[in-house]
């Protein structure tokens, strides 16, 4: 069994065992379980045009499902250790921009995300998506894993209360700030910090599955300080023991979608803008996350690219389609898989843990919240430094790449999008290779995604000019 396993998931050849696979895999898991509390707060409880609401329990039991499926899937497929999950983003532009404005059931809203899936996937069967990693220029994939790194890192901070927003009433032009009032004034932003030095000293001293152990170190500070102050300050859930074990999920929500029904609602031209804007976001938040991860993993060939990347994109393709169906949004590599790659996780058995563990968290419902969000994220802050590694893979003498390559690692994190890093970078990209006397050796794949860029952040003005 264990040659088996081997043999198929190239476990030895890339340097790993089934241990530190099982173990890396849990670690993306716990990294990751956060979605099935937050997808259902996005798309669970605002109710419809009709005043249809799909429900808190229902999301959370399909964002569970659909996570676990995918994530084995790609595993066991692509042989990758990307997990997959209801894409951040993407949930809030389906929540908000197609049923809050647009006015669109969910079922009307999820039958979009099935069709821009199928698209996907169309484009990944016909190798136009792998032909558009191959025409990334290798600074470029440098920058978008860079940009990747400081965007799960900034997750990482805020996910543990030591970056917070500042409200709008506070007169400043300063965004964000450190904890509350330039303080760490809450328990659960005491326990992140601790969890900091507890993940760097692990990583430092290269501790085997230190971020596993820290995981677990952390949730057991989390529960002695919750103990000792009884705090209302965390995140997401507190560190409490469940009440019960769970129970049946309730999928009624899963199949429940209107494939046709938006064109006639809101008519083909706003309807064809929406799939075009998920399109696009789906597209690139995928491709920025698989390059990335893949140079974390060292998984990546001298260009960049992931071998059998054509096979990889197919079955991330279908994650959207996976999503729809599922009424969880779309499903997409999440990049907080990375915390797995982290300790370890090379092969698409890491995948097959994670995603075992999502289907788990159908039935055990209360348990994924044993660990706090703030005794997770410091292994993103962590992750994030590991990516910016890449930063050294940058030209940065030579300015027609060194700007685009720097927007796009700061776009990322400061608008908290991938897709926006990378359209911007694209754009500055084709623009200063042009100021540079170089727009010839820019390939044409380069100067059409520019431009579908341009239409990308351009969408709302377009869509108004439309009517």
């Amino acid at each position: 069994m264990k040659a088996t396993l081997d043999r198929y998931f190239h476990i030895s050849e890339r340097g790993s065992t089934i241990g530190t696979e099982l173990r890396a895999g849990t670690v993306s898991f716990f990294a990751m379980a956060y979605i099935i509390l937050l997808n259902p707060l996005i798309l669970g409880t605002s109710p419809d045009a009709e005043g249809y609401t799909l429900g808190v329990p229902q999301v959370a039991a399909a964002t569970a499902l659909v996570a676990g499926v995918m994530s084995i899937a790609f595993g066991a497929i692509a042989k990758y250790p990307f997990a997959m999950a209801a894409g951040l983003g993407m949930n809030t532009f389906v929540a908000v921009s197609m049923v809050a404005t647009s006015g669109l059931t969910w079922q009307e809203a999820m039958g979009l995300v099935v069709i821009e899936g199928l698209i996907i996937v169309l484009l990944a069967v016909s190798g136009f998506r792998t032909a558009v990693f191959d025409a990334i220029p290798q600074p470029m994939k440098a920058a978008m894993g860079v940009g990747i790194g400081m965007f799960i890192a900034m997750i990482g901070f805020v996910d543990g209360g030591f970056v917070t927003r500042v409200p709008d009433a506070a007169q400043t032009t300063v965004p964000v700030g450190l904890g509350i009032n330039g303080s760490i004034a809450t328990w659960p932003a005491v326990v992140f910090v601790i969890g900091l030095i507890v993940c760097a000293f692990m990583v430092i001293r290269n501790v085997p599955g230190g971020l596993f152990i820290a995981i677990i170190l952390n949730t057991v500070i989390a529960f002695i300080v919750q103990a000792l102050t009884d705090s209302e300050d965390w995140g997401m859930a507190a560190p409490e023991a469940p009440d019960g074990l769970g129970g049946l999920p309730d999928l009624s929500i899963v199949g429940d979608v209107n494939l046709v029904g938006a064109f006639a609602n809101i008519g083909v031209i706003s309807t064809v803008l929406l799939i075009f804007t998920l399109l696009l976001t789906n597209f690139f938040d995928a491709m920025g996350t698989m390059t990335g991860l893949g140079k974390q993993a060292k998984l990546v060939d001298d260009n960049g690219n992931l071998p059998g990347m054509k096979k990889a994109l197919v079955v991330e393709g279908a994650g959207a389609v996976a999503g729809g169906l599922g009424s969880a949004s779309s499903n997409t590599v999440f990049a907080d898989s990375s915390a797995g790659i982290a300790d370890g996780a090379r092969t698409g058995l890491a995948n097959i843990m994670t995603g075992l563990l999502f289907i788990a968290a159908m039935f055990f419902t209360p348990l994924y919240e044993i660990v706090p969000i703030e005794a997770a994220a410091p292994v993103l802050v962590i992750v994030g430094v590991m990516m910016a590694a890449q930063l050294t893979d940058i030209p940065w003498t030579r300015m027609e790449v060194a700007i685009p390559a720097f927007l796009t690692i700061v776009v990322m994190p400061f608008t908290y999008s991938i897709a926006n890093g990378i359209g911007v970078g694209f754009i500055t990209f084709a623009l200063m290779s042009t100021f540079a006397g170089k727009a010839k050796q820019v390939h044409w794949i380069m100067w059409l995604l520019a431009g579908l860029f341009v239409i990308y952040f351009g969408i709302d003005p377009i869509s108004e000019a439309i009517g």
